[in-house]
């Protein structure tokens, strides 16, 4: 609970309305002790009318605090849009529901985590600020050619490509082809490996989370410009500012009343996704 109101509150800061009540007593934040549940963090707006909440078995660790900012980055968008035709409650495209909440949490720098009490201090030596990066890039830029597999395997499945007797064999191909990693050893017959990744048996497309990687720094590139910030791209938080948040509010209120560029338009004056972002940060 004290992980997700720290996640509530950056996103106050920026002018957003706050969570209704009900997201507080309907949500799940913890594992419960009585039942088997499925842990999987998920985001929901079960009555398409602001009725949000998330369902996460939070644990008290810098990753949870980033995936708390990440499924309530979809809370927040439910609310933006929850007055548009039901037609038009979702975002402008895939990506962009998937990048919200993680635009915000690139705001989650080590002086935020000191201006709200997180940490005691921020450490300001060149190889704190490299862990910092090296951190970023194995959760962000290892991930693009990992997303770009998942769905490169999915379509070729769906199209009838690769016959079920070579399911294994061709994921393995992909990954040693995009990732350049190999399986730790030979795979028996009838291993079905790409069942391990949850959203393959869950059946959810992949691509937007590859275009979310992309899009949550461009975001984040245009509100750091509104915000005022200077320095490097990498040290900029937007908590606090309302400027960003408006612009950043008015975005996600569109849904998807307006093709995706249109968007993209009105928050960052770009019509195009731009990965020159990522090499910025």
């Amino acid at each position: 609970g004290a992980a997700a109101i720290a996640c509530a509150e950056l996103v106050r800061s920026l002018g957003m309305p706050a969570l209704p009540a009900t997201f507080w007593t309907s949500s799940m934040l913890t594992k419960p002790k009585d039942r088997e549940v499925v842990c999987h963090p998920s985001a929901w707006d079960p009555h398409l009318n602001g009725d949000v909440r998330i369902k996460m078995c939070v644990k008290i660790n810098q990753e949870d605090l980033i995936t708390l900012h990440h499924e309530l980055g979809h809370d927040y968008y439910y609310l933006a849009y929850k007055d548009a035709p039901i037609l038009f409650q979702q975002g402008a495209n895939d990506g962009f529901h998937e990048a919200s909440g993680d635009t915000i949490a690139l705001s989650i720098t080590p002086s935020y985590l000191k201006r709200v009490g997180l940490i005691d201090q921020v450490a300001t030596s060149p190889e704190a600020e490299i862990d910092e990066q090296m951190f970023r890039a194995l959760d962000k830029i290892a991930f693009l050619p990992f997303g770009l597999v998942i769905d490169k395997w999915r379509w070729e499945v769906f199209s009838g490509a690769v016959a079920p007797a070579q399911y294994n064999a061709r994921w393995w191909q992909l990954r040693e082809q995009y990732q350049g990693i190999a399986a730790p050893g030979p795979r028996p017959d009838g291993a079905f490996d790409p069942g391990a990744k949850y959203h393959v048996p869950g059946n959810t497309p992949y691509l937007r989370y590859v275009l979310s990687t992309v899009l949550q720094f461009q975001f984040h590139r245009a509100l750091c410009k509104i915000a005022g910030h200077q320095g490097p791209l990498h040290t900029c938080s937007i908590y606090g500012n309302k400027d960003a948040g408006a612009r950043f509010s008015a975005m996600l209120a569109m849904g998807s009343r307006r093709p995706w560029p249109d968007a993209l338009e009105a928050l960052t004056g770009e019509r195009t996704i731009d990965a020159s972002a990522i090499l910025d940060y």
